[in-house]
């Protein structure tokens, strides 16, 4: 790619990772749920007003936008409020890369390749390192909605996968159109309407900057410029840029939040990020050496 989008994408990843940050500091001042909500409420409005709906069914995306929006990040933000920490969420989450591939395996035909397989592994046997201490404690429910939040997000990309080649950026904005109204329900439910109402009632200047920042650089701009990359390179050439997410997730939380990663986690998050290399760069290798 040239030097001026290689920039871009690195920048596209930093957004993501520090968003895991936003996400940290805004459930410490908002229900999660309701943050989630108010998140995809911003991100469909006023966008739904000027980018035409994608050339997909109704169902797909009503799909697309419950797994991604209510599930995924439902979950997610739910995980950061009960004590999940921003840095290592942020390398957990890579795991869909793994779900996508064992979802598209059962449930589309699609036959992974060794080095997939064997990436797969070492990435699921990292979260069993990452898990071993953490499922005695406190820290087993935020872990396992993560996980969750994970696989949640692999079922979103195989729902984006059927709806064939789309614009991606109306794919997201109008998906995003679906997740408000649960998010609230489900806010309204567990937190009470008298919480609800005093959390949007007294939200601060750092919670609207929190909303505005997970609705417009992370939700439309980054997909939109991640999606303008891969449609002007291969998916080889973009894709290994999402390595990033967590290295600026695990910086960001540290500068910011002053969080520290456990040995343990280093060991498993260390052990993720070899197999996400390996599931990326594992076909150029095979390639290479078939051409030699």
């Amino acid at each position: 790619m040239p030097l001026t989008h290689s920039l871009v994408a690195v920048f596209v990843t930093i957004i993501w990772g520090l968003s895991f940050v936003v996400i940290k500091l805004g459930v410490g001042t908002m229900p999660p749920l309701l943050l989630a909500a108010l998140r995809f409420f911003f991100a469909a409005f006023p966008a739904i007003l000027f980018i035409r709906r994608p050339q997909t069914s109704w169902g797909n995306l009503l799909a697309y936008g419950f797994f991604l929006g209510v599930a995924q990040f439902g979950l997610l933000f739910a995980a950061l409020a009960f004590g999940m920490p921003a840095s290592l969420a942020s390398l957990v989450m890579q795991a869909q890369v793994f779900f996508t591939i064992l979802f598209a395996a059962f449930l589309m035909g699609e036959r992974p390749g060794p080095h997939q397989i064997l990436g797969a592994l070492m990435g699921f046997a990292g979260l069993a390192i990452i898990a071993a201490p953490r499922l005695t404690g406190s820290g087993a429910g935020p872990f396992l909605m993560t996980v969750a939040a994970a696989a949640s997000w692999g079922v979103a990309n195989i729902v984006s996968k059927r709806a064939g080649r789309v614009d991606m950026l109306g794919y997201i904005v109008w998906a995003s159109l679906v997740a408000p109204l649960p998010l609230l329900a489900l806010s309204l439910l567990i937190d009470g309407p008298a919480q609800v109402i005093t959390a949007l009632t007294t939200m601060s200047a750092g919670t609207w900057w929190a909303v505005a920042y997970l609705a417009y650089p992370t939700t439309i701009f980054a997909f939109g410029i991640w999606a303008y990359l891969l449609s002007r390179h291969p998916a080889a050439t973009v894709t290994p840029f999402a390595l990033l997410v967590p290295v600026a997730g695990i910086l960001g939380s540290a500068l910011i939040l002053g969080e520290e990663m456990h040995p343990v986690e280093i060991v498993g998050g260390a052990v993720i990020v070899v197999g996400l290399a390996l599931n990326v760069f594992g076909a150029r290798v095979v390639s290479r050496r078939k051409a030699a």
